[in-house]
């Protein structure tokens, strides 16, 4: 382990307007990294949301900080307008198609999202030049980019992956790697939240939410060489305390802000413990035990920042941001009251709760500064 070369993996998790404090996680980092610097991540895997800022920031590999000043400038400003259809018409639309495809035919109609997500289509194509993906990895300022999302009919959790050559397609149980060109369609698929969104059709087939049944979301920047990680989630459970017994019946917002969350949130969580875990464990066995034993498993040094404050308190306090006609709708779910607050914080993507997002990760990643210098200049 000791002469292999260190290759950090940079992983960003989903979880929809919930993705702007990596935005504020990576702003602390261009200001700790020296000017002009390139991308310190060779290896970059995004889901959902954070895949958006994955290939943001691999298409400016070359210049980190210009890259990060980019995410910075988009999320600050963005409104849900940019990201989905928010007037009247279209919710109607969206409706009555449902109403008549379920009285008259009895199925749900073909396209069953409840949003129209065509505004992010053009955002992304202004926001991420993906020819520069392939210029970074020719040039060397990077090795690979992963893009994950679920695959409708094979069940699988697909890592499509633009690499460096050599680097080879996996295949596990429910989860492979698949050699792709990363273009907008990866990542409208990976950020596809189900019923929301439309799934989005890559190589003849239907993909959703890369969230969606990812059971070990730190493996492909594994697979893909990385062998330490930087891990950016965007729960905040660490730092929840225990919460008052509740006395009213939950709300259809808090059942589903639960569900969201357990997509989102709980598989990297799950992983990243379960990592440093076999990490314990190695660390108990003598190196040259390993050998005579002819265990292969390797330690990976992984570095992890959550949220420290709870992110649907937060989004408690800018509800009264979502669009009016949002709002009229999912007043009846209890989703524009404070225990609801969950769900919509996937949704609010208007700049007072995502600016205070990135304020948040800005100042959580700026608090362990030091360990972060240490980590971003480890040596072998």
């Amino acid at each position: 382990m000791s002469q292999e070369p260190l290759k950090t993996g940079l992983i960003l998790s989903g979880g929809g307007a919930r993705a702007a404090y990596q935005v504020g996680v990576l702003m602390a980092i261009a200001d700790i990294v020296p000017k002009g610097t390139r991308n310190p991540f060779p290896i970059i895997c995004g889901t959902s949301a954070g895949a958006i800022n994955a290939a943001a920031i691999a298409a400016h590999a070359h210049n980190y900080r210009r890259g990060v000043a980019g995410l910075e400038r988009v999320w600050a400003n963005i409104t849900a307008e940019q990201v989905y259809r928010t007037d009247l018409r279209s919710f109607l639309k969206s409706l009555f198609r449902w109403l008549i495809s379920s009285t008259v035919s009895g199925s749900t109609p073909v396209n069953s999202a409840l949003l129209d997500n065509r505004p992010l289509r053009k955002l992304l194509s202004l926001v991420v030049n993906f020819d520069r993906i392939g210029e970074a990895l020719k040039n060397g300022d990077l090795e690979a980019l992963s893009i994950t999302a679920s695959g409708y009919s094979s069940g699988e959790s697909v890592a499509f992956f633009q690499a460096q050559d050599g680097v080879n397609a996996w295949q596990r149980a429910r989860r492979v790697g698949r050699a792709s060109r990363i273009s907008v369609d990866h990542l409208l698929a990976s950020s596809a939240i189900p019923i929301l969104f439309p799934a989005q059709k890559v190589d003849n087939q239907f993909y959703g939410d890369g969230a969606l049944r990812q059971l070990a979301p730190l493996s492909p920047a594994l697979h893909l060489g990385a062998n330490r990680l930087l891990v950016i989630g965007v729960s905040g459970n660490e730092s929840t305390p225990p919460r008052r017994n509740m006395t009213a019946y939950p709300s259809l917002a808090q059942v589903l802000g639960h569900i969201l969350n357990s997509v989102f949130v709980d598989s990297l969580e799950a992983d990243v413990e379960r990592l440093e875990r076999v990490n314990q464990t190695l660390s108990a066995i003598p190196a040259k035990v390993r050998k005579q034993q002819g265990i292969t498993l390797r330690e990976v040094d992984v570095f992890k920042i959550y949220p420290s404050q709870p992110i649907d308190e937060i989004a408690a306090q800018h509800i009264k941001e979502l669009p009016k006609t949002l709002r009229f709708f999912l007043r009846g779910s209890g989703a524009t009251r404070s225990p609801g607050a969950s769900a919509v914080s996937y949704l609010l993507f208007e700049p007072g709760f995502t600016r205070s997002l990135m304020s948040l990760g800005y100042r959580d990643a700026m608090s362990r500064e030091e360990e972060l210098r240490a980590f971003l200049n480890a040596k072998n």
